[in-house]
């Protein structure tokens, strides 16, 4: 039996291609003491790992053509060497976007039976915890207060937009179509959305935001921070999650004007973070999320291709603004 695998073939040298990646067949994966086989149900596709073959992710790894591209996934135990892990268990692990992989038991987390295991791609996932504490840990938003998120029709805002709604926040989404501004303000809540793309974009954001920003979730960096940086109130928060306007090029917009001095004007706090930093609190803030999926007060929105093959070319779509939501492979 061979294990199907999506691998990088060549590291991109400008914007990603498809061609950048291969599809091989390896020997199946044998288990040691303590490590498990997972086979993969689904991995997310994330603009985050674009980082991580840049090398300006030192959490992702150096990158290195010839191996399995990098992914978060949710699968089933079908083979396992400890106590902890029974043939048939849900869980979710760092799989790669591959068929089969073997795990170290302390690296692999047990799925709540009572959870929907594609969750744990999305709102239980790394992207649902990330929105999570990027908004209340290091945001620290509070009732009545305006918080503004760039990319938020992807798969981290648009969970950050509804959590800051629930919150009682006033929410103003950044997006780049008019067709992902409607999703966001009629299915998710939103109160206020600006195209970036549009020529009066930041005429638009000051009028979306008349009492200012008090809370602003950076996925982009450049312009789009750029333009946050002067609607932010005097001892505002700005929480730095990504840069995905400089993930996918080799010519990066700069960084923004007015730093520091906005920041010392305004007082303003700016702190970038990871999401493993809180990786003591995931249990409570999964049982939260689960909450609100059940109540109905937040959905989350998967945007699901199928097939390994179909994974390199769902990518390159991701980093062009394809997705809503989530991006999830389906095998």
């Amino acid at each position: 039996m061979q294990n199907q695998q999506v691998l990088i073939d060549s590291l991109p040298s400008g914007k990603l291609t498809a061609d950048n990646y291969r599809l091989a067949d390896s020997a199946m994966p044998e288990i040691g003491p303590g490590q498990v086989l997972i086979k993969t149900m689904a991995f997310a596709i994330t603009a985050g790992t674009r980082a991580g073959l840049q090398g300006s992710a030192s959490y992702a790894g150096a990158p290195e053509a010839g191996r399995v591209m990098n992914g978060t996934g949710v699968g089933e135990v079908v083979a396992s060497n400890t106590p902890e892990f029974s043939v048939g268990d849900h869980v979710t692990a760092a799989t790669g976007w591959q068929a089969y992989s073997a795990q170290e038991a302390k690296l692999v987390t047990k799925i709540d039976p009572s959870h929907d295991p594609i969750h744990y791609l999305g709102p239980l996932g790394i992207n649902g915890l990330t929105a999570y504490f990027g908004l209340n840990e290091v945001g620290q938003a509070k009732s009545g207060e305006t918080v503004m998120v760039s990319a938020a029709a992807g798969s981290v805002g648009h969970m950050v937009g509804q959590m800051a709604r629930i919150a009682g926040c006033h929410t103003v989404g950044v997006c780049g179509s008019d067709e992902k501004g409607r999703i966001l303000t009629e299915q998710l809540g939103f109160g206020r959305v600006v195209n970036y793309k549009d020529a009066n974009y930041r005429q638009s954001l000051k009028e979306a935001t008349p009492n200012g920003v008090d809370v602003y979730f950076d996925n982009t960096g450049g312009m789009i921070l750029g333009s946050a940086l002067f609607r932010m109130n005097v001892a505002g928060r700005i929480s730095c999650c990504g840069v995905v306007s400089q993930y996918d090029t080799n010519t990066p917009e700069p960084g923004p004007r007015g730093i520091p001095g906005l920041l010392v004007n305004n007082r303003i706090t700016m702190r970038g973070f990871l999401v493993f930093d809180f990786a003591a609190q995931y249990s409570m803030a999964r049982e939260q999320i689960h909450t609100w999926l059940q109540s109905g007060e937040m959905i989350s929105l998967t945007d699901v291709v199928n097939g390994l093959d179909a994974a390199p070319e769902a990518f390159v779509d991701l980093l062009s603004g394809g997705n809503v939501g989530t991006r999830i492979v389906k095998l």
